[in-house]
């Protein structure tokens, strides 16, 4: 897929990947062997999109079939072809992948739900993919999701698909959880979101913004006077877990979720920009993950900003992070701290100056397969820095949740893994408030699933 050159997009927020055109997808669709396993689907899928045959529709020019397939299965068909980890699914089980490189699954699939968007806002076509369905098939029974993220949406979908009065409910000014305040515009462009989201609303889902749960709302009332015969918690793992080291409460530490809202937040506006990171400068950001590879590559880009280093406690080879992001964050000039975990953050007068590190080093493989980082005595300096984020996690926020059972320790929803029933009857659970931080489409996944379930409760 083209991309915008480094050099180029370090300059701008503009998206990174530019898409197929018409010959690339149908040269690329044409590699599809069609095979009859087809593991893509079946085993590297969590929404089981039809793969094979949406590509299929491709080859054939039969653009709008093919996205009349995706919406089946899939409520984000534009996000997901942006930001799922392809390789550790679809693409990671491509029978073409076994000797060669995979078909770009994720790319056909953009492809597919950006033409058909452009299409529709052109006048070309009429949305037809996101129709009301008729509400006295379902006994006008109404559900309530909490949560506009991925698992939200995907249970609205099929609850609504299904004919049920389907309500959405965050407590963010704009629906889409983490894709909206959590993934930087140049890996997804707002209107790409907002159109997905929109043919929601025109299937007939309601959302109701700056409603947050133990606050504006609660299950009891959600399920007693405003009359919802089903809940769905999909409220994610938004809020950011610290490094818990001295020093993190000077002014230019700043956790990844809360950087790369205030960037979303602040669009073109170049003063909002700058203010997203005051401090500037040299920035470190501590982490391995996806979040980490967003932050880093958003400092880049952001004015006034010299070196951006990235700071992980064990080797390349252990990073959790997508290995795309990885190579296109080096690309951008992002330098790479290994085996080195931070021990302090330094400061004067209020302000970042420093962090004081360790160097690690890797200990034997345990039961688990996995190297613990184990410090080397001795071995502490320090790093020039004038901001610090931190990117090493969140964690959900289930407080105040009615009757709802809670795990210890991590606090997630403890739900019926069959079911995704909690210990409240006709309230169910899922995505990353269940599971803690996952993918998308492993979210999506668990919002179709808990729909299935929602929709056997209330039929008895």
């Amino acid at each position: 897929m083209p991309t915008q050159e480094p050099e180029e997009r370090t300059k701008n927020f503009n998206e990174v990947a530019e898409g197929f055109t018409e010959e690339m997808a149908v040269r690329e669709a044409l590699r599809c062997l069609q095979c009859r396993e087809h593991p893509c689907m079946t085993e590297g899928c969590p929404v089981s999109n039809h793969i094979p045959d949406f590509i299929k529709k491709i080859t054939e020019g039969e653009y709008e079939e093919a996205y009349r397939i995706l919406t089946e299965t899939t409520v984000l068909p534009a996000v997901c072809g942006r930001v799922c980890p392809k390789y550790l699914q679809c693409e990671g089980n491509c029978v073409r992948g076994e000797k060669g490189r995979p078909v770009a699954i994720g790319s056909l699939e953009r492809f597919v739900a950006d033409l058909h968007r452009k299409r529709v806002q052109a006048g070309e076509i009429e949305e037809t993919t996101a129709k009301a369905a008729d509400p006295e098939k379902a006994a006008a029974k109404k559900v309530a999701v909490i949560g506009s993220g991925p698992a939200g949406l995907a249970c609205a979908k099929d609850l609504a698909g299904a004919g049920y009065e389907v309500t959405v409910f965050d407590r963010a000014e704009t629906p889409g959880g983490v894709l909206s305040y959590g993934i930087p515009v140049f890996r997804l462009p707002d209107e790409v979101l907002s159109f997905e989201v929109d043919n929601l609303t025109a299937a007939g889902v309601h959302f109701e913004m700056n409603k947050e749960m133990g606050k504006d709302i609660s299950i009891d009332s959600l399920m007693g006077e405003q009359g919802f015969s089903a809940v769905f918690l999909g409220n994610g793992a938004g809020r950011p877990m610290g490094l818990g080291i001295p020093g993190t409460e000077l002014a230019g530490v700043i956790s990844a979720a809360d950087f790369l809202d205030r960037l979303n937040a602040a669009g073109d506006d170049k003063e909002a920009l700058s203010a997203a990171l005051p401090a500037a400068g040299t920035v470190a950001i501590i982490g391995g993950g996806n979040v980490a590879m967003d932050a880093c590559r958003s400092a880049v880009r952001c004015p006034g900003v010299d070196k951006v280093c990235v700071v992980y406690r064990r080797s390349v080879k252990e990073m959790p992070a997508d290995p795309a992001e990885l190579k296109e964050a080096m690309e951008e000039g992002v330098e790479f701290v290994y085996l080195t975990a931070p021990l302090e953050v330094l400061g004067e007068n209020g302000k970042v100056t420093g962090l004081k590190c360790q160097k690690m080093e890797l200990s034997e493989p345990d039961a688990s397969g996995r190297r613990r980082p184990v410090p080397i005595e001795g071995s502490e300096y320090t790093i020039s820095v004038d901001a610090v984020i931190e990117a090493i996690g969140s964690r959900s926020d289930n407080d105040g949740l009615d009757g709802v059972e809670i795990s210890e320790g991590k606090g997630l929803i403890v739900t019926d893994p069959e079911t995704l029933a909690t210990s409240r009857a006709g309230v169910y659970a899922g995505g990353d408030t269940v599971t803690g931080p996952k993918t998308v489409i492993a979210a999506m996944g668990a919002g179709r699933k808990a729909a299935s379930e929602i929709i056997r409760y209330l039929k008895g």
